[in-house]
């Protein structure tokens, strides 16, 4: 543990920030796995899948998990399945 104090209130400020995004990064990593299982599976519920993986991906956008460019680009490449 550290002894200064302002590292002490980073530690405490990271672990507070962890304990909010994990469960956004978790659900968006969720549901993209999801979907590209389903995808090399062949299953016919995709379009259905790309609904909920786009929304999980544009709310770790807007949460700060993940970056525009990387948001878009992930969109993209599950889209491709979805055509």
């Amino acid at each position: 543990m550290p002894v200064i104090e302002s590292a002490i209130q980073r530690v405490r400020l990271t672990k507070k920030q962890h304990d909010r995004n994990e469960p956004q990064a978790s659900a968006y990593r969720t549901a993209v796995k999801r979907f590209e299982k389903a995808a090399a599976a062949g299953k016919d519920n995709l379009a259905e899948l790309y609904k909920i993986a786009s929304s999980a991906i544009d709310r770790a956008h807007s949460k700060g998990l993940i970056k525009k460019n990387k948001a878009s680009r992930e969109k993209s490449r599950l889209a491709k399945y979805v055509k």
